[in-house]
C-alpha cells in the first residue's frame, strides 16, 4: 500500500485504539483507527493536541476499512502537531558510558574504542546496578570523583536529576516514510531508537508512539553546550506512526517491557540490528514524565522521547571508527504493539524544508472554517 497504513501498524492489529494525522489535499487532518476503521476527526477536533485535551478519539467520518488505505492524495504525516516536544537523555547505563566516551573523545570516533575498554573496567558493572538518586549512586559519585572519573553525563545517570531538553520545536518533526535529517557537516552520527510517550497538559500519560531522536556524537561530544546544534535541525525529529492510545490491550506495563527493534540498511549492502530494550531503563517512564512537567506548564501537551539503551559500536567503514551514517540509509524502528516508523536518511540541508509552522497551520485552519476546533 502506498500510504503505509497496515505495514506501519501493531504486531496485534486490529486490536488497540490510536490516533494520527494526514495531510490531505486541503490540508492537515486528525485521523484514527479503531476496530478496523479508519475515521477522519478533523470536523469535531482539528488538531491531535485538541484531541488528547479533550479525550476526544472516537467518531468522525468514516474513510472506509483500514486495508484500503487513506483516501486518493492523502499521506501520513507525524502523529502530533502542538505538543511540546521534549527528549531525556542518558536514562541507561549503557548509554551513559557512550556519552563519557563522546566527551573524553572530545567527538574523535578514532578515540573511542581505547577509552570505551577504560570506562567500563571502571565503572561498567557499578553504573549498571545502581538506583539513581540512592544512597548507593551517592557513594559511586564520590568514588568516581576520587578516580578523577566523573563526568556530567555521569551526573544525569546515576543522580537525582535527569536530562530533560527539548529535541525540536513544535509541528517540526516528521513522520514515518519521511526523509530524516542529519547535519551535512557532522561526521558521527546514529539513530536513537525510542518509545515516546504522549501527555497532556498535566502530565497524565495517555498513550505512545515510536521516535528516531538522531542523535550527533561529534557534536555533543565536543562540549555538551552544543547538545541544541546537535540535535535540533531540519528533519532530525522523526515520530511515529500513531500514537496507540491506553486500553485494556496496551498499558504504561507495555511500555515498561519493550522491546524496540531497530534496522539500518545501507545503500551499499550494510546491515546493521540493535535494539532498545525498556526493562533496562534506569529510570521508570513516569518517573520521567515526572521530571519532565517539573513546575513548568505545557498547555497543549507534551512529548517525551524515554531515552534509548541503544548505542552503535561496531566500525562500518575505518576500523576504529564505530558506525555513522551515509546518504540512503534506510532506518526502520519497530516494536510489537507500536508498529513501525521508517525513514530514509539524509542531509538536514538536502531534507525538504520546514514550511507549516504555527502561523501557516493557524491560517490553513481558518481557511477551512476549522481553527474553532483546535
Amino acid at each position: 500500500m502506498a500510504d503505509g497504513i497496515l505495514e506501519s501498524l501493531p504486531a496485534d492489529y486490529p486490536q488497540g485504539h490510536f490516533i494520527g494525522r494526514a495531510l490531505s489535499p486541503e490540508g492537515p487532518c486528525v485521523i484514527a483507527i479503531s476496530n478496523g476503521v479508519l475515521y477522519d476527526l478533523t470536523g469535531s477536533v482539528s488538531t491531535v493536541a485538541g484531541a488528547v485535551a479533550r479525550r476526544s478519539f472516537s467518531g468522525g467520518v468514516d474513510l472506509g476499512p483500514v486495508e484500503d488505505g487513506l483516501p486518493d492524495g492523502w499521506s501520513l504525516l507525524t502523529p502530533i502537531d502542538l505538543q511540546c516536544i521534549k527528549a531525556s537523555g542518558v536514562t541507561f547505563a549503557l548509554s551513559a558510558i557512550e556519552r563519557v566516551i563522546e566527551e573524553r573523545a572530545r567527538g574523535d570516533a578514532s578515540a573511542a574504542s581505547a577509552i570505551r575498554a577504560q570506562l567500563e573496567d571502571k565503572v561498567g558493572a557499578g553504573i549498571r546496578s545502581v538506583v539513581p538518586g540512592s544512597a548507593a549512586a551517592a557513594q559511586l559519585k564520590a568514588a568516581l570523583i576520587e578516580e578523577g572519573m566523573w563526568s556530567q553525563y555521569l551526573e544525569v545517570a546515576i543522580g537525582p536529576d535527569a536530562e530533560i531538553f527539548s529535541k525540536a520545536p513544535v509541528l517540526s518533526a516528521v513522520g514515518t516514510g519521511a526523509p530524516v535529517g542529519v547535519r551535512s557537516d557532522s561526521h558521527w552520527n546514529n539513530p536513537e531508537p525510542e518509545v515516546v510517550l504522549v501527555c497532556d497538559a498535566h502530565g497524565e500519560v495517555v498513550g505512545a508512539t515510536l521516535g528516531n531522536d538522531v542523535n550527533l556524537r561529534d557534536f555533543e561530544g565536543r562540549s555538551a553546550l552544543l547538545l541544541s546544534k546537535a540535535k535540533d535541525n531540519t528533519a532530525s525529529c522523526a515520530i511515529g506512526p500513531f500514537i496507540r492510545l491506553f486500553d485494556e490491550s496496551f498499558t504504561i506495563n507495555d511500555v515498561r517491557g519493550a522491546d524496540v527493534e531497530l534496522t539500518i540498511e545501507g545503500p551499499e549492502g550494510y546491515r546493521l540490528e540493535g535494539r532498545n530494550d525498556m526493562s533496562q531503563i534506569s529510570r521508570d517512564p513516569l518517573d520521567l514524565v515526572a521530571q519532565c512537567l517539573s513546575e513548568h506548564h505545557y498547555p497543549d501537551g507534551f512529548v517525551l522521547f524515554c531515552g534509548t539503551l541503544f548505542a552503535p559500536t561496531q566500525d562500518r567503514d575505518t576500523p576504529g571508527a564505530g558506525f555513522t551514517h551515509k546518504v540512503g540509509d534506510v532506518v526502520t524502528i519497530r516494536s510489537q504493539k507500536l508498529g513501525a516508523l521508517r525513514n530514509t536518511v539524509t542531509t538536514s540541508r538536502d531534507a525538504p524544508a520546514w514550511t507549516m509552522g504555527f502561523g501557516e497551520f493557524a491560517r490553513n485552519l481558518a481557511a477551512r472554517g476549522l481553527i474553532d476546533r483546535i
